[in-house]
């Protein structure tokens, strides 16, 4: 029973239509469904991903209106890590990036780049991804991300979008960095509970399945408390067979890791605990998928609701505000 890398990751924002223009727009990924919190109707839930929402490529983010900005510490995500396909693909982004007023910085393969004395990819050599370095960067709330080279043996997942050739585009999730300050307390639940693999004796780290693979890697977490807000990461979720996430949940809940239940989120079920160094981590269904209630030609153009939530459909629009997206004649 082994874990498919990871499945998505949720962050915050204060500005969804910002946030829309940003990953959609400049970014090039797909909104492939655009919902609500399930736990707060009231508010937004946005996932961006390849054409096919596939997992291990969606970031997904809650909108909370004008939330102060956060802050990523100890027990937080504070990177998120894709794969491109070549050297040709970080010069495009280099340049792209650069062109819409984002100041991004180059990683030299082997060079710190605030990457704990790694490389780009969260590795020292081997691994999923090749070397050459990468490009760091963050959205306008302060999440950062990096771009690094990668010769994975696993399925791209590229969005199509005129402005950015399939070829150069981003290919998935490769991992996630951590702060923590004690990341040695984790060792029995990353390898024994969750299966993942050590890489290096510092703390990093990979989950690999059947299908796919990512990396959790942890980095020196920074003085002063961390703070959740506008540009922080929510939690992280990996990706599960369908047939296996009963007994994930048991596991966990063995390893006195305190899970929640099984919890239908209609798109995929879900499996919620923190692992020892505080990062909340998810176990994710892979399917049914996000077709199940939206035409795949028109994924994320309307406000999609759960059947329990389809009564309320009415005073949830009222609340929401209206996105206009990048991509031509969706609006909603």
């Amino acid at each position: 029973m082994k874990l498919e890398g990871i499945h998505h990751i949720t962050a915050i924002t204060g500005h969804a239509q910002a946030n829309l223009d940003f990953y959609a727009g400049v970014l090039g990924l797909r909104l492939v469904k655009k919902t609500v919190n399930q736990d707060d109707p009231g508010v937004y839930h946005l996932f961006y991903a390849d054409e096919d929402g596939s997992p291990g490529s969606d970031l997904t983010f809650f909108e909370y209106p004008n939330a102060a900005p956060g802050r990523a510490g100890a027990g937080m995500v504070h990177r998120v890590c894709w794969r491109v396909a070549s050297p040709d693909a970080l010069d495009f982004w280099e340049r792209r990036l650069a062109g819409r007023g984002v100041a991004v910085a180059r990683t030299g393969g082997g060079r710190d780049g605030g990457d704990g004395g790694r490389g780009a990819s969260g590795r020292d050599d081997g691994g999923d991804s090749g070397g050459g370095g990468g490009l760091i960067f963050t959205d306008p709330e302060g999440l950062a991300h990096e771009l690094s080279v990668s010769d994975a043996p696993d399925e791209p997942l590229p969005a199509s979008t005129p402005e950015i050739p399939a070829d150069l585009a981003l290919l998935g999730f490769d991992g996630v960095r951590v702060h923590s300050s004690q990341p040695h307390a984790s060792t029995q639940t990353l390898g024994e509970v969750l299966g993942f693999t050590a890489q290096d004796d510092d703390g990093l780290w990979q989950a690999r399945g059947r299908r796919r693979g990512s990396f959790y890697a942890y980095d020196p977490a920074p003085e002063g408390k961390g703070r959740q807000g506008a540009g922080t990461v929510h939690h992280v979720a990996f990706a599960s067979e369908v047939a296996d996430h009963e007994d994930w949940q048991q596991r966990l809940a063995q390893a006195g890791l305190r899970p929640t239940p099984v919890i239908d989120r209609f798109y995929f079920r879900s499996i919620y605990f923190r692992e020892p160094s505080g990062v909340l981590m998810e176990i994710a269904t892979l399917g049914p998928g996000f077709a199940v209630d939206e035409d795949p030609e028109r994924l994320g153009e309307r406000l999609s609701l759960p059947p329990a939530f389809e009564p309320m459909r009415e005073r949830i629009e009222s609340i929401l505000t209206p996105l206009a997206s990048p991509r031509a004649g969706a609006t909603g």
